[in-house]
């Protein structure tokens, strides 16, 4: 009797295993961060898990019993055809990535894998899809690729500017220490901006940072003040303001108003009623008695910047006055061609010097 009775409780034991297993299996499922989803052969939907939902805003409810294609976009729909007709025949389908539409409208990345879902018979009656959401590693790769043709673009730019400073500062300079001197000098500088730029993945830099970056190494900075709207600067204009300071700092520190402790600059700026970016550098000091610069010194590289290399990378115009213990150097620019676009009313408030005064802004 007992040996009668033994298939009898085999098959209720391997009915209590099977059971068990679909429990376990549906929890993987239901637990699972990507979306799992199996439907026939006629691409109507049968199983749709928690995080099919999540990932395109229909319910469990509203999805099953649905076709597939209201996941796919008008353009990819022969996808579709293909993948069934794979299935159909067993062939395997290869993930792959892709497009699908969510319940409102957005489309979305996704990683796609295909397997065959069989009967107890082996028949092929359906198709299991596993969904990867890779939006983001897809706008990361967009955005390495925009970085990267950035870079190149700056590069190429960078590599312009140091073969004009090369030219113009030899023309210049007679002595070669000189003359390495003034391109190491000039090359730091542009270093200095490109620094600025590559913290913010070139979305630009304050126009506060870059003064302050480029006057640092003169030191004085309590005989500085700086005065106007906080403001972030396009790239284009990190790299041209950035040099015209450095020039500017170089000729404040051997020949005005950053070489004695009596000198003094003030640097505002100002956004006028036409929007139109306006900034004035002007510096007082001591005359110096034995100040012998002849016209070559007084029109070299820096003062082609001043005159003409920055106004006309930034569309604007500038004039550059001197006479003995004075100088007084002023831009004049569409705004368009400084700032960083903005959403929402424009910021007025004001950066203050080197920590030695704060002033009324624009």
């Amino acid at each position: 009797m007992k040996d009668l009775l033994a298939p009898a409780a085999d098959d209720e034991e391997q009915g209590r295993l099977s059971a068990s297993a679909d429990v376990r299996l549906a929890a993987i499922v239901d637990s699972s961060f990507d979306a799992i989803i199996s439907k026939d052969l006629n691409s109507i939907i049968k199983t749709w898990n928690l995080a099919a939902e999540r990932m395109f805003g229909y319910s469990a409810e509203e999805a099953v019993g649905q076709s597939i294609l209201m996941l796919i976009p008008d353009h990819l729909k022969s996808e579709e055809t293909e993948i069934i007709a794979k299935v159909r025949s067993g062939d395997r389908v290869a993930s792959y990535e892709t497009v699908r539409r969510r319940k409102d409208g957005a489309l979305i990345s996704v990683s796609l894998t295909v397997s065959p879902i069989r009967n107890a018979d082996g028949e092929i009656i359906g198709a299991s899809k596993i969904a990867r959401d890779i939006s983001a590693a897809k706008e990361s790769e967009r955005r390495i690729r925009l970085l990267m043709r950035e870079v190149n673009h700056r590069v190429k730019n960078q590599f312009a500017v140091i073969l004009s400073m090369v030219r113009e500062t030899s023309k210049r300079s007679n002595d070669p220490r000189e003359f390495e001197e003034l391109i190491r000098a000039r090359i730091m500088a542009l270093s200095r901006s490109h620094d600025l730029l590559v913290t913010t993945e070139w979305a630009g830099a304050s126009l506060f940072d870059l003064i302050q970056e480029h006057l640092k190494p003169f030191g004085r900075e309590e005989q500085i003040l700086l005065s106007g709207p906080v403001l972030t600067l396009q790239s284009n204009a990190v790299q041209n303001l950035g040099m015209a300071f450095h020039e500017l700092g170089t000729n404040s520190s051997k020949y005005g108003a950053l070489g004695s402790d009596s000198g003094r600059v003030e640097i505002t700026w100002t956004i006028g009623s036409a929007r139109e970016f306006q900034l004035i550098w002007k510096e007082i000091s001591t005359p110096h008695p034995d100040d012998r610069r002849d016209e070559t010194t007084r029109k070299g590289f820096g003062t082609v910047v001043l005159q003409r290399v920055t106004p006309q990378s930034l569309g604007g115009s500038a004039t550059l006055e001197r006479s003995p213990g004075h100088l007084e150097w002023r831009l004049s620019a569409p705004l368009a061609s400084i700032i960083v676009p903005q959403t929402g009313s424009e910021a007025d408030d004001v950066s203050p010097g080197f920590g030695i005064q704060k002033t009324t802004g624009a």
